[in-house]
């Protein structure tokens, strides 16, 4: 039942930027030292750290050389050390393709109250017309411990 719930947060990758009280995130490649062809320049999430039933928004900016008319992008999200969920996207649906330059993916979504609290991991990858792999980044978040107060 988790996981499902956190379907919706592995999703936060998409969509809509909030313009105010977000800080970088530390992000590492998951292969050291490997010439990805989409670098990713930062990693924001806003708020930091998540609030339980509130919008939280995740912001992924990146540029490539490549002309990348199609692909995919798989996220897995561990919970401390442990895999909570998987999901895979058509990364032409998240953003406009063909995809070139510098571009964001970004996401907003709400998490239910009861999703808990601690350290979770996302790691994402991007991968191109013939499941090459054309970035593989990793980033941890904290849901905080506060859930808001219930609206009666």
């Amino acid at each position: 039942m988790a996981a499902k719930h956190l379907n919706l947060f592995a999703a936060a990758l998409l969509l809509l930027l909030l313009p105010s009280g977000s800080s970088a995130t530390a992000v590492e490649y998951c292969k050291k030292g490997w010439d990805y062809p989409v670098k990713v320049s930062s990693v924001e999430v806003v708020p930091d750290p998540v609030v339980r039933g509130q919008p939280a928004t995740f912001k992924i900016s990146a540029s490539t050389d490549k002309n990348i008319t199609k692909g995919k992008l798989t996220i897995d999200v561990a919970y401390f050390i442990f895999h909570v969920h998987s999901e895979t996207h058509n990364l032409c649906d998240e953003t406009s393709c063909p995809v070139t330059g510098e571009f964001v993916l970004a996401s907003q979504q709400t998490l239910p109250s009861f999703t808990p609290p601690g350290s979770y991991t996302l790691t994402m990858k991007l991968l191109g017309d013939s499941n090459e792999e054309l970035t593989c980044i990793s980033f941890g978040f904290s849901i905080g411990f506060v859930a808001p107060n219930p609206v009666i």
